[in-house]
């Protein structure tokens, strides 16, 4: 009796989890976070607006804080890698110049790309201390959203920007339609927002590695390595009218004392996880990646009357564990967005089906990757 009742509880489980590990299936062999999430990083917040309007507006903005509140302040090492470049991040040429980001991260639609940085730069000035600042270098990803939702309509406004940072918090992050994730799609199901980490043995450091995602692009999908998306009878190729245009922001922050250049090099690997669930970066798609590190000690001081900032980084032979979690958090990422997103019918009557989770997991069964 008391194994029918674990069986039954287990099943109950695993029916009511939304995303991947928690319906039993694990991606690389790194550990996650307490929370799965960006946030596991401490000090990072995550934020959300979604809007949605009638039956033809499905969209939002996600905004990521790094930490506290005033980070132009106090900025963090950073550095972004470009996969294609059918995209538009505002911010991208001074990162590369001097290797720090200064406002949160938003992200939106590709329309609204200019209102959000507008409102970053309302959000920083709303400071006091930041009163003399006379130059601001909004971080604003995005991909596109026009298939669900009435892009051209501009629907989102600063206030919805300012609304999204005002409710950033720790903790668990909403995944799916939500947010920057309202009105996308990822390999011809509903995308959306999607989040993981990974935290390092302590032999290892003990750092974390933490990744989210705004998913809307296109390929052959893959789970925990198994061909769902040709099972599924639905990818790229299979129809040759299908496209697997679209683009992916990725995220990627770090406790680890790392400068620029490593953050760099960190980015690079989390494309390597973007391939490992099948997609192609089309030639129609903007996949960007955001790496920065919330290591204290490494911050960049607005101002300072010290002519040297001495710094401590993680030496180059210690980097490849975090390669490691990178990749891993940003697959898993990926798939969470998947499994978290549900059905939904935008403008002229569009619908965009959920991953047919049931079906999925079946098909995981059948490859020995789930319980």
């Amino acid at each position: 009796m008391l194994r029918y009742i674990l069986a039954l509880l287990f099943l109950f489980n695993i029916l009511s989890a939304q995303n991947l590990r928690e319906r039993g299936v694990e991606i690389g062999v790194l550990t996650p976070g307490p929370q799965n999430a960006i946030t596991d990083v401490a000090g990072i917040k995550v934020g959300h607006t979604t809007i949605r309007k009638g039956k033809k507006v499905r969209t939002g903005v996600t905004a990521i804080i790094p930490h506290g509140d005033n980070v132009f302040q106090e900025k963090v090492p950073a550095a972004m890698h470009l996969g294609n470049g059918f995209g538009k991040l505002t911010g991208f040429s001074q990162v590369e110049e001097l290797g720090n980001i200064e406002t949160p991260i938003i992200l939106t639609n590709t329309l609204s790309v200019p209102t959000a940085a507008d409102a970053l730069i309302d959000y920083t000035f709303s400071f006091e201390a930041n009163d003399d600042v006379r130059s601001v270098n909004p971080i604003v990803g995005e991909t596109n959203d026009g298939y669900l939702n009435d892009i051209r309509g501009r629907h989102v406004k600063k206030s919805h920007v300012l609304e999204a940072l005002a409710n950033a918090k720790g903790g668990k992050v909403e995944e799916g339609n939500v947010g920057a994730g309202t009105g996308t799609i990822c390999f011809g199901w509903k995308g959306g927002i999607g989040t993981a980490s990974r935290k390092l043995p302590e032999e290892m450091g003990g750092y974390t590695v933490g990744v989210l995602v705004q998913s809307n692009f296109g390929g052959v999908l893959e789970v925990a390595g198994v061909p769902v998306g040709q099972e599924l009878g639905q990818y790229y190729f299979k129809n040759v009218i299908e496209s697997a245009d679209g683009s992916c922001m990725i995220v990627v922050a770090t406790d680890a004392p790392l400068d620029d250049r490593n953050l760099k090099r960190l980015a690079k690997r989390a494309l390597l996880g973007l391939g490992k669930t099948g997609g192609v970066m089309s030639n129609g798609s903007g996949d960007y990646v955001i790496a920065f590190s919330t290591a204290e000690e490494n911050r960049i001081p607005y101002q300072s009357e010290e002519r040297i900032q001495e710094i401590k980084v993680l030496r180059n032979g210690s980097m490849t564990p975090l390669f490691m979690a990178t990749i891993e958090a940003t697959e898993e990422a990926i798939l969470n967005s998947l499994f978290a997103a549900e059905t939904t019918t935008g403008q002229e009557g569009r619908k965009i089906e959920a991953l047919p989770v049931k079906k999925v997991m079946r098909i995981l069964r059948e490859y020995g990757k789930s319980p």
